[in-house]
């Protein structure tokens, strides 16, 4: 609030861009704002429309750096590798658990945009089948679509790459859970909000779940005294899916040139 009014353009991070601070920008010199990457949920377009603030975001700027590790993700997890890693380096052990192979195995993806596409590429390739829930997106081919949650049982793996709104709060809740197929694995490359965590808790604690990993957080970052902590086969990430340096680089630039157009090219 203090600092935005001084500014003509905003290139927005991850801060609260508020109703609050978008009027006082409007109070001072802000004429303009570019939300640099796809995530939009800190921002309010609402208000920027009522205030007459020209907006827009970087979008398709991550789907294959986000992809990329929910693919890693989904790897690791099915065999194991992260834990073996640990076993070793920490514990000094020479564990040999057995994964699965995951050629013919089924996948339940909750988003389809830019992400979910990319992600799709890489799990056909794998010989995986794709079980695709989004009720906006475009149709895709080589994949299943259906409403959510329909046919979440059959699924091997379930995976987040859907944006956060109102409706998709705790997707994956106690009640969905419950219905899942024994031993199923949870990737969230997404929002943390989508995961009813203490029900994931729960559900990994009785053996429902076989693994997890989870690149966002209901509240981040994770505390020290996490329970999430105490399971093996439970892969953390920093929120860092997109960060790469090819990535950051080509948003900045977008953003930039955004930004640009909208202060000089009236």
């Amino acid at each position: 609030i203090n600092i935005i009014p001084k500014y003509d353009g905003w290139i927005i991070g991850d801060d609260p861009a508020t109703n609050n601070v978008f009027k006082a920008g409007k109070s001072g010199n802000l004429k303009a704002a570019v939300k640099w990457g796809i995530g939009v949920d800190n921002v309010d377009f609402d208000a920027c429309k009522e205030l007459n603030i020209p907006i827009t975001n970087t979008p398709q700027m991550f789907g294959a750096e986000v992809a990329d590790v929910a693919l890693a993700y989904i790897i690791g997890l099915s065999r194991y590798l992260f834990s073996i890693d640990r076993d070793i380096r920490y514990k000094k052990l020479w564990p040999k658990p057995s994964g699965i192979s995951l050629s013919g195995k089924k996948i339940a993806l909750i988003g389809l945009g830019d992400i979910g596409r990319n992600l799709t590429k890489r799990l056909i390739a794998c010989n995986m089948n794709v079980i695709g829930y989004d009720p906006f997106a475009e149709s895709i081919e080589n994949i299943e679509r259906e409403v959510w949650p329909n046919r979440i049982e059959e699924a091997d793996f379930i995976v987040f790459t859907c944006s956060l709104n109102k409706s998709n709060f705790h997707i994956l809740n106690k009640d969905i859970l419950n219905i899942c197929k024994d031993g199923v694995f949870i990737v969230n490359v997404s929002r943390g909000q989508l995961i009813d965590e203490s029900a994931l808790y729960t559900s990994f604690k009785t053996g429902k779940i076989s693994g997890v990993a989870l690149d966002v957080f209901e509240e981040e970052p994770l505390s020290d005294d996490s329970k999430f902590r105490l399971f093996d086969n439970f892969i953390f990430g920093s929120h860092n899916a997109s960060n790469s340096k090819d990535a950051v680089r080509r948003a900045s630039l977008i953003a930039i040139e955004k930004i640009h157009q909208f202060l000089f090219n009236k």
